[in-house]
């Protein structure tokens, strides 16, 4: 039985891959083109109607999809409930998002905020109605299905909104590409997956799930607002120009971020959720998400953060340059989301959703104290911070599973550490060849195969756990695909 769950995690795993890689893989090269066409300004102004988007979003789905997921027998009665349940609640979410349009203008003094937030504000509709059929996908492990509704959203988005930008539209461009992402997204995921809502509405399961669900709705809203936070507080007290830079910023690494700890993430949840009793089994496990996530995170964020500056020129222009300081402080802020995320999906898959919420309140209290006292000394001020917070963050995620693990924080540094190393030691031998003073793109090949060339040999000659994991479960997957 522990091999087929091997199998199917590895299986999962790799269309999970292979989906994040892909769509990614689209979304750099069309925003590569549409930061052509677009000014930062516009990257701005998509920036500040985002973070209420994104937080309307969280509330629309009510952390029952996950619910969903966690609950043992859960069945189509329970699918059902929260289905309709979450599309009648995302219809009063956006009808408030709608009416509160011209405050969100308001408060950022401009006017034209307003059709925007109304328009993409239908995004939170399609999630909902999208979020049963993703929890179902997860719950199943069918991950193949994400890979096909994905990627054509994804395609199909990257015409239109390139199209649109070509003829002028500014914002709306991206405005279109998001929405028609979701939508085509939603449709084929509908097509594909077989599972059809009963007309069946149970208060009882409804309330049963929301007991657990509602703890992660909370710790949802959170995180969210406070991952958005700082786009908020750049665009009020700053340009939007400016607020285009640091989400320009974010942009690179957490395209690298979203193919390994977005896939890690949502097979990581269900494979624990089916061992949650075996205490064991769950920290090898975590374990082993931390260890071989980061093994590939630390070399990535590194090298993107030495490269920053001929990589910006190069694909985006010299008007991007200004978003190259965010760039190396997001990779830092990023290199520690597979501790975070590996940490707080045991937590859940125990069903200790109350100790996740408590974590995410002490954590955003500790962000936003430091957000205040950082504000008023500048943007790489805060930046700074924020690389402090994301440190902390680890930590306090990591503290229970000391008690419900075994599996202490310094036990987590210690395995992680000698992969940290080495990717320190390689991006100071990256960053060198900037004083050579060679072209932007012959910088960055000689760069990115050095990088390259240093990490591997590295992690050879020391003998590196995670190496030699890759390299027997690689083989062992092809086996299994070959039977």
């Amino acid at each position: 039985m522990a091999q087929n769950l091997k199998q199917k995690t590895l299986s999962s795993l790799a269309w999970r891959y292979a989906e994040r890689c892909g769509a990614q893989g689209i979304q750099f090269i069309v925003q590569i083109v549409l930061a052509r066409l677009l000014t930062p300004a516009d990257y701005g102004i998509i920036g500040l109607i985002t973070v209420f988007i994104a937080i309307a979003q969280v509330f629309a789905q009510s952390g029952l999809g996950q619910a969903l997921v966690q609950k043992k027998d859960a069945d189509n009665t329970d699918f059902s409930t929260v289905f309709f349940f979450s599309i009648v609640f995302s219809i009063m979410i956006y009808a408030v998002l709608f009416m509160c349009a011209p405050l969100i203008a308001s408060f950022y003094n401009m006017p034209q905020l307003t059709p925007v937030v109304r328009v993409l504000g239908l995004s939170i509709i399609i999630a909902a109605v999208n979020s049963v059929q993703q929890a179902y996908v997860q719950r199943t492990m069918q991950f193949k299905r994400f890979f096909w509704s994905t990627l054509i959203g994804t395609i199909i988005s990257a015409f239109t909104g390139i199209g649109a930008a070509y003829k002028g539209w500014g914002v709306w461009a991206l405005v279109v590409q998001q929405l028609t992402n979701q939508i085509i997204d939603t449709i084929v995921l509908w097509l594909t997956v077989k599972w059809r809502p009963n007309i069946v509405f149970s208060l009882k399961r409804m309330k049963r799930l929301f007991s657990y669900g509602w703890k992660l709705l909370c710790s949802s809203v959170l995180d969210t607002t406070y991952n958005n936070i700082y786009s908020l507080v750049i665009g009020k007290f700053y340009s939007e120009s400016e607020l285009g830079f640091y989400n320009r910023g974010k942009q690179f690494p957490m395209l690298i971020i979203a193919n390994i700890n977005s896939a890690i993430d949502s097979v990581l949840f269900p494979v624990m959720s089916e061992a949650q009793e075996n205490k064991k089994a769950l920290k090898d496990m975590v374990r082993r998400s931390i260890v071989t996530s980061t093994f590939f995170i630390f070399p990535c964020m590194a090298g993107l953060a030495a490269v920053a500056r001929p990589l910006t020129v190069l694909l985006l222009t010299e008007k991007w340059l200004p978003a190259v300081p965010f760039i190396q402080f997001c990779c830092f802020t990023f290199a520690f989301w597979p501790i975070h995320t590996a940490n707080l999906q045991a937590i859940k898959a125990v069903g200790r959703s109350d100790i996740f919420l408590k974590l995410e309140i002490i954590k955003k209290v500790v962000g936003v104290i430091t957000l205040i006292v950082t504000l008023p000394h500048g943007l790489y001020v805060m930046m700074i911070g924020k690389c402090v917070t994301a440190v902390t963050g680890s930590f306090l995620n990591a503290s229970p599973n000391k008690k419900l693990l075994d599996y202490s924080y310094f036990e987590q540094i210690r395995d992680v550490l000698p992969a940290m190393l080495l990717s320190l030691f390689m991006c100071g031998c990256v960053l060198s060849i900037n004083l050579l003073g060679l072209g932007n793109l012959t910088t960055m090949i000689i760069q990115v195969i050095l990088g390259i060339i240093i990490y591997a040999a590295g992690a050879k000659l020391l003998k590196l756990e995670s190496m030699d994991f890759i390299i027997k479960t690689l083989k062992e997957f092809k086996t299994g695909d070959q039977k």
